[in-house]
């Protein structure tokens, strides 16, 4: 049984990402504790690369940063689509 795991306003979580927040308690705890709109700007931060290597660093650094307690992607625009 895998538990519901809270989406963004406009985007759905990533199979990728939703594996990597499964994994981790404290992350995944860290990620139902921000707003939707906060989850929005991390999925999106985390779809919105080209390079699958890229996107994987993003995903690792998601889990990373929700541990050490940021609520919000560093040093980037934001969502476009919100």
């Amino acid at each position: 049984m895998t538990k519901e795991i809270s989406a963004g306003t406009v985007h759905k979580v990533p199979a990728d990402l939703r594996k990597i927040l499964s994994s981790s308690t404290a992350a995944l705890a860290a990620w139902e504790d921000i707003t939707p709109l906060a989850r929005n700007e991390w999925i999106c931060w985390v779809v919105s690369v080209k390079k699958p290597e890229t996107r994987k660093l993003h995903i690792e650094r998601t889990r990373t940063e929700l541990i050490e307690g940021k609520r919000r992607p560093c040093c980037w625009a934001g969502c476009p689509h919100r």
